[in-house]
């Protein structure tokens, strides 16, 4: 059994948020479910539940595992840095895959479904 340090180490600033939050926020940012997400790492989506809520603790493993998986740094994951915003012009991964998905639909499919994204599209003001 390891020995408990007896050192008195000061609190680490690491912003409002917490690692777990950073974890949500940043899974949802790039278009992952938790069972997405978890299917990419191959772990349960219930760890994911746990890591999101603060329940379990992240090992250096899984820091790297979910930096690679959501293509951020760890440091980033960890708070160590300002965290970046996904780019303006860059669409997000849902918004790609979902692209991926109209483009295998055979082409009157995709014309009706454009239509109807583009008249939705112009009812809410855009």
């Amino acid at each position: 059994m390891p020995r408990r340090s007896r050192l008195s180490l000061p609190p680490l600033d690491l912003g409002e948020e917490t690692i777990g939050q950073r974890l949500a926020r940043l899974r949802k940012e790039r278009g992952y479910t938790q069972a997405e997400l978890s299917e990419k790492l191959g772990i349960i989506q219930a760890l994911i539940s746990d890591y999101e809520k603060n329940k379990l603790r992240l090992h250096a493993e899984m820091v790297i595992r979910f930096a690679q998986a959501l293509e951020v740094t760890s440091d980033e994951l960890l708070g160590l840095n300002g965290t970046r915003k996904l780019d303006e012009g860059k669409a997000s991964l849902r918004l790609l895959r979902r692209s991926k998905k109209i483009e295998e639909l055979p082409s009157s499919q995709q014309k009706t479904l454009l239509k109807t994204i583009d008249t939705f599209l112009k009812g809410a003001g855009k």
